[in-house]
């Protein structure tokens, strides 16, 4: 039954892994979030702290603070904040990671975590109402603009910019979640400009429409990359159709809910493994699996998609139902703990557990949630 496994799911996510990651996770003085933690609980030194962990803990803990007012996580998201502005916002630019003694590592500005700065500072500006946050996304959406766009489209990997470097739709992906989420708690026009804008490149260039799949890898020019632009990953299909929903809400255009639902039949046709879960990564042009092992988050990215999707009550119940099983059954370990990376007989690897998986695991399990409080109760308790 599916109000049985949601029960499961909230109770894993609010009461075991934030709860443990609150407790054990995050630095008592200093305020930043751990990179990596063991299946004991305990620091797990990897000799980078990154600018984008401690953006997916903020985030996770501003939404779920929105959710469920709980004290000893609120007085967690300004310490951490100023955290992130004190040591990772240089001469005006973010830069990527510290060491683990807190020195500076990389200095180079990525988009893939300036994408995540947008969407911890939007939802720690709704938690705390800062003014500081709107101040910072500001500078932040005014450098992307200034010293990261591409003249055919687009943003570069990073800066300082090497226009000879293989570019990605990921991290384009991760912009379009952060300006969705700047634009929802500010109403700034800027950022909905940037929206349309985004989704103007995933329709260009990202989506390829003789094999119908999202492409990944691509030169300059954006021609695909030849040597990687045959993979795709169905995980980040099932993460754009999620993102093409809400950027519907805000900028409606069918040609973005039409994207989404081909999106989802490639997905769901190709990347869904016959003995449950989602693949890493399969061909695009023979669709069939490159890599067989399951990391947890394509099936957050799964769980989130059938959310928006518009499928029959009984269709959509049963989906949520069965993927539900499979993450409680392969994923989920006591104590808030979860397998990061799954075999493709499903047996799970050895691995600890990274402070950015949280945040996947937050939003798949609070999407469920939030559709289904919308159902009455007797519509999903009798399935």
């Amino acid at each position: 039954m599916l109000n049985t496994a949601l029960a499961i799911c909230r109770s894993f996510v609010f009461e075991q892994l934030l709860q443990n990651w609150s407790i054990y996770g995050i630095h008592k003085e200093l305020g930043f979030s751990y990179e990596s933690m063991t299946h004991k609980w305990e620091n797990n030194p990897v000799g980078r702290i990154r600018l984008l962990t401690q953006c997916r803990q903020l985030y996770t803990f501003s939404h779920a603070c929105q959710i469920k007012a709980t004290p000893e996580w609120q007085v967690l998201l300004t310490p951490l904040f100023d955290f992130i502005i004190s040591h990772y916002f240089l001469e005006e630019r973010w830069i990527f990671s510290l060491n683990d003694d807190l020195t500076v590592k990389d200095k180079q500005s990525d988009a893939y975590a300036i994408a995540f700065v947008l969407l911890a500072f939007s939802h720690y500006y709704k938690a705390t109402n800062d003014e500081r946050a709107l101040q910072y996304m500001k500078k932040t959406h005014q450098f992307l603009l200034d010293n990261m766009q591409a003249e055919s489209g687009g943003f570069y990997e990073s800066y300082p910019v090497d226009d000879k470097q293989i570019r990605r739709q990921n991290p384009h992906m991760h912009l379009l979640e952060g300006y969705v989420a700047a634009f929802e708690a500010t109403q700034d026009e800027d950022y909905k400009k940037a929206i349309k804008d985004l989704l103007s490149i995933a329709l260009a260039h990202f989506y390829h429409k003789e094999t119908k799949t999202l492409r990944e890898f691509f030169s300059a020019d954006w021609s695909l990359d030849p040597q990687t632009g045959h993979q795709v990953e169905p995980g980040h299909h099932l993460e754009w159709v999620w993102l093409l929903y809400q950027a519907n809400k805000i900028t409606p255009n069918t040609d973005y809910t039409d994207l989404a639902q081909q999106l989802w039949l490639t997905a769901t046709r190709h990347g869904l493994a016959n003995n449950g879960g989602v693949y890493n990564q399969i061909d695009s042009e023979t669709y069939l699996p490159i890599d067989k092992e399951k990391r947890i988050w394509p099936i957050t990215e799964y769980l989130k998609a059938i959310t928006v999707m518009p499928l029959g009550k009984e269709e959509k119940i049963h989906r949520l139902e069965t993927a539900l099983e499979f993450v409680q059954q392969h994923y989920f370990l006591p104590n808030g703990r979860w397998n990061e990376y799954l075999n493709a007989d499903n047996s799970p690897k050895t691995y600890p557990l990274p402070g950015t998986s949280s945040y996947h695991i937050f939003l798949g399990v609070t999407e469920v949630l939030r559709w289904s409080e919308k159902l009455p109760v007797t519509s999903i308790s009798r399935y």
